[in-house]
């Protein structure tokens, strides 16, 4: 399911709590792309303006693409378009907690999410203990030297 996120709508939210009170776009969209990578999900945010002149830092960001509204425009007219313009806008989900972008995607059909509903369940999701990754000798099993070791260990050798 796509997922297209109101940027500075996303980032002021999240910045009254104590704790993201300084994150900045970039580390905002770098959380955002690891948590797309990890959900398997595609995802677009637009930032209102046109952006820092150097956009180096939004580079290589896993399943994001990270989009400036420029300077005749803003992120809310980009999404609205983005959503009229979607084929499939049931599978759209819409992040932002501005009136007018939620009454969008409802009139699509979309999913609506709101932004600070939207960052607790990424915090969530990203903050879960990750299963420890099996070790390749579980699935590969031992090899003859350790098998006769093992046999010899065991007092079982033929």
């Amino acid at each position: 399911m796509p997922i297209i996120i109101d940027g500075y709508n996303l980032l002021h939210s999240i910045r009254k709590s104590e704790y993201h009170e300084s994150t900045s776009d970039v580390q905002l969209c770098r959380i955002i792309g690891k948590f797309l990578k990890l959900t398997g999900e595609k995802g677009e945010i637009v930032f209102d303006g046109t952006g820092p002149k150097d956009k180096g830092g939004f580079d290589n960001i896993s399943n994001l693409e990270v989009l400036f509204a420029g300077r005749n425009s803003d992120a809310d007219t980009v999404i609205e378009d983005k959503i009229r313009a979607n084929t499939a806008p049931k599978r759209l989900t819409i992040v932002s907690s501005d009136r007018r972008l939620r009454k969008a995607a409802q009139v699509r059909k979309a999913t609506s999410v709101k932004s600070d509903a939207f960052w607790a369940g990424l915090e969530k999701q990203l903050s879960r203990k990750r299963p420890a990754r099996e070790p390749a000798e579980k699935r590969r099993g031992l090899n003859e030297s350790e098998t006769k070791l093992w046999l010899k260990f065991f007092d079982l050798e033929q």
